[in-house]
């Protein structure tokens, strides 16, 4: 009786399984998943083979990399014939001694060896530099950075099919690291230009380019991806004094030596951006890159092919950020605006009427928040044009009539100051002692500062100290009072109560009052 009760069970088991079975097939409820099968599965969600991400990388890398070439430039130098001489010290003095060029007795121990073995001949070698370009129009004009061809008395563009051809530079400007050149051939694969000012932080892009391209000996460019990490970044003037990267897209994309010049791209295989820079401590890529939003770059581009210098406007001015502390003294409830620091004579800001003091707030239909949105409305300002600017001065606002300058390069601003050292320097004013520049032991200020007075040096701790003021900065006013010589210095610090308003060449500070009004 058991087995049979045991025989019914499981048959009535197995018949429920078989109909699950069948039931599960009809409705299509069971899903096998196996890693087979899995990309079937996406391709079914994402409507097709090539669609999705890694599609979308693909065809970036086959669409751009076509038109991403590999840029070699030698440039030859000469050597000098330099010699190092080298002599053990007289018995007893403790120091061995150098002769040669730089050295000291250079000219007696120069003399003594040419005379007995004849100068060095110069030499020549050549510093080849290496970097990656993209070409914007099929005839063969190619678009990198200036630096990747800067002084270059040769230049070798290698396409990704292997062939090679001699450039010429067709058009550089160094501030915005920024060159064309352009080589004989016909029919080449242009890149398309995007629209940089539709970038998002988090976006995916590609850099492409050829790092280590010398080194992997392989024309073909490579492809690395990442997101926008940050925009609107600025590295300030950097290389150079005439090099000024402002305005940058920062990506997490792998960006090495030799991806100088080559393009950042969206996933429409748009250029976005030109790579031109990395922070690193390996020298390596750190995911910290940075490119030249392709905006900026359409703004000067013609210029730039037709070998037209390129024209940036400028204020004349030269200004800082606010400080919390000096928002409070300007009556400011918040830290915006580009406050005043300097204006050049005859330059456009002083000829519109701006003085030393003044916090630009507005120019044009764009309010100022800081130095950086200054500086990137007014260089791509065009020259010539006229623009309504608002400032506060004295706690009143006014509008002043600029009409944008074209900026000059830096050597043609300013005259080296002259000082007199006819008096003896203040000492111990809130913690710095001053000297009037030219004078004995005390140097000269830059060539862009006519007068007023240098720190020679700070106490540790005490109010110049905490204001950031160091040895070298100098004193221009103090609470608006010109410190043009010691004797205008003297007179200002005499008549300074309270917190005093010090503008230094740097900029404004606050010089809290030392303990007995010093």
């Amino acid at each position: 009786m058991g087995t049979k009760r045991w025989l019914v069970s499981a048959a009535l088991v197995t018949m429920g399984i078989a109909a699950g079975l069948f039931i599960a097939a009809r409705f299509n409820i069971v899903t096998v998943s196996t890693a087979q099968e899995a990309p079937a599965a996406a391709s079914a969600v994402s409507g097709g083979p090539d669609a999705g991400f890694e599609g979308a990388i693909e065809r970036v890398s086959t669409l751009v990399g076509k038109g991403v070439v590999s840029i070699s430039s030698e440039q030859t130098a000469k050597v000098g014939g330099a010699r190092r001489y080298y002599f053990r010290s007289p018995e007893g003095s403790g120091t061995d001694q150098f002769g040669g060029e730089g050295g000291p007795n250079d000219e007696v121990f120069k003399r003594f060896f040419d005379d007995f073995f004849g100068g060095m001949p110069e030499r020549e070698y050549k510093r080849v530099g290496l970097g990656s370009g993209v070409i914007i129009d099929p005839s063969g004009i190619i678009l990198t950075n200036q630096h990747v061809i800067d002084q270059a008395d040769k230049i070798t563009v290698t396409l990704p099919d292997g062939r090679e051809f001699k450039a010429e530079i067709k058009g550089q400007d160094a501030r915005s690291d920024l060159a064309v050149i352009k080589i004989e051939a016909k029919d080449l694969p242009a890149v398309k230009m995007g629209d940089s000012a539709s970038l998002r932080i988090g976006q995916w892009v590609v850099a492409v380019g050829n790092p280590f391209g010398f080194a992997l000996q392989n024309p073909e460019p490579t492809v690395t991806s990442g997101v926008i990490s940050a925009l609107h970044r600025s590295l300030g003037r950097t290389v150079s004094r005439e090099r000024s990267l402002n305005d940058l897209i920062q990506t997490d994309a792998a960006i090495n030596p030799g991806n100088s010049g080559g393009p950042l791209v969206n996933l429409k295989g748009e250029v976005v951006g030109i790579n031109v820079a990395i922070f690193s401590t390996t020298g390596g890529s750190q995911g910290i890159g940075f490119a030249i939003p392709v905006n900026t770059i359409k703004r000067i581009l013609s210029q730039l092919i037709s070998g037209k210098p390129v024209q940036y406007g400028w204020l004349g001015v030269s200004v800082q950020d606010l400080t919390q502390e000096l928002a409070a003294y300007f009556g400011l409830s918040e830290k915006s605006g580009a406050l005043v620091v300097s204006v050049i004579a005859d330059g456009p800001g002083a000829k519109a009427g701006m003085k030393d003091g003044d916090i630009i707030r507005q120019i044009g239909d764009a309010r100022i928040a800081n130095v950086k949105e200054l500086l990137n409305i007014v260089g791509s300002a065009e020259v010539g044009k006229r623009l309504p600017v608002k400032v506060l001065r004295e706690k009143k606002e006014i509008s002043l009539d600029l009409t944008v300058g074209n900026r000059p390069s830096d050597d043609e601003i300013g005259d080296e100051g002259q000082g007199s050292g006819n008096l003896k320097a203040p000492t111990g004013w809130r913690g710095m002692d001053v000297g009037e520049p030219g004078a004995e032991g005390v140097r000269r200020p830059p060539a862009d500062i006519k007068n007023g007075v240098m720190v020679t040096a700070v106490k540790p701790g005490s109010p110049a100290d905490d204001a950031g003021i160091t040895p070298g900065d100098v004193i221009l006013e103090i609470n608006r009072q010109k410190t043009a010589t010691l004797a205008d210095y003297r007179t200002a610090i005499k008549a300074a109560k309270g917190d005093a308003l010090v503008r230094t060449a740097r900029g404004f500070v606050i010089l809290k009052e030392a303990s007995g009004g010093k």
